[in-house]
């Protein structure tokens, strides 16, 4: 075995190299054993995620909600008459811009959030890889919405899935008051 100066000569025999995974292997079974695992051989899909799900309905047609969500001026006074511009959004934050074609980009609320629209379907549903500026950088979750007629106007059914665990009380909380609460506002203006 050769050995570079500050270098930790490593045995050539095959069956101390075993031992050596092994060893290691080991060490690695104590120390995850002694944390929650969140998916294992017999379910290898997690069960623990969080995810948000609402059904909201609006006295609009799926048309009306679709273009507040995908237009950027009409989102803007969404954005005006939420709860973040009160709270959240300096003064001088850039305004809303949400792209109209799949891939594009959109960014609301100020710039407190970015994303980009994966699939629009006119009047029907958008798909969003959704986050707060906040996250850390490349940290996406994916946003549905879908709209439906309903008797009294629209079933917009929101599904928010993969975003960082802990977040789901704060996150619904803001689909509440910075969307659905002055999307209705908005809607209900002549």
């Amino acid at each position: 075995m050769s050995k570079r100066p500050n270098q930790i000569a490593l045995p050539d025999d095959p069956a101390r190299r075993q031992i050596l995974v092994g060893a290691a292997l080991a060490v690695s079974a104590l120390v995850l054993g002694q944390t929650q695992a969140h998916a294992n051989a017999e379910e290898p899909i997690s069960r623990t995620a969080e995810s948000i799900h609402q059904e909201v309905i609006f006295t609009a047609s799926p048309k009306r909600v679709y273009e507040a969500l995908t237009d950027a001026k009409q989102f803007q006074r969404v954005v005006e008459l939420s709860n973040a511009m009160k709270t959240r959004i300096p003064a001088g934050a850039p305004a809303t811009q949400i792209s109209t074609e799949p891939g594009g980009a959109f960014s609301t609320f100020g710039g407190l959030i970015v994303g980009r629209q994966i699939e629009l379907v006119p009047n029907a549903r958008i798909v969003q890889a959704w986050r707060p500026a906040y996250w850390n950088p490349g940290v996406y979750s994916i946003v549905k919405f879908a709209l439906a007629d309903s008797n009294s106007g629209t079933k917009l059914t929101l599904d928010h899935r993969g975003f960082p665990d802990g977040d789901a009380s704060s996150l619904l909380d803001g689909w509440n008051k910075n969307y659905w609460e002055p999307l209705e506002r908005f809607i209900a203006q002549p």
